[in-house]
């Protein structure tokens, strides 16, 4: 789960090395963000490779520009 305040490593090359949740945003009350949950609202991503592996639920949420460029869904 990731709460405001948490420290995320950046899985792509974008040139950011280390991200911090600042907020999350949606719902009343909601504390958590969860796997699949929205960082910027683009939809696509800002760098052309994933280093690791990417959650399943990238698919089921139909990610498939980021699901494409991982090398191993898990």
């Amino acid at each position: 789960m990731i709460q405001p305040f948490t420290r995320l490593t950046v899985a792509d090359n974008s040139g950011a090395k280390e991200l911090m949740c600042i907020r999350v945003l949606g719902g009343t009350g909601r504390r958590t963000a969860q796997i699949g949950d929205l960082i910027v609202y683009d939809r696509s991503p800002r760098g052309t490779r994933i280093f690791g592996p990417v959650a399943r639920e990238l698919r089921e949420k139909d990610f498939m520009k980021i699901v494409s460029l991982a090398p191993e869904v898990i």
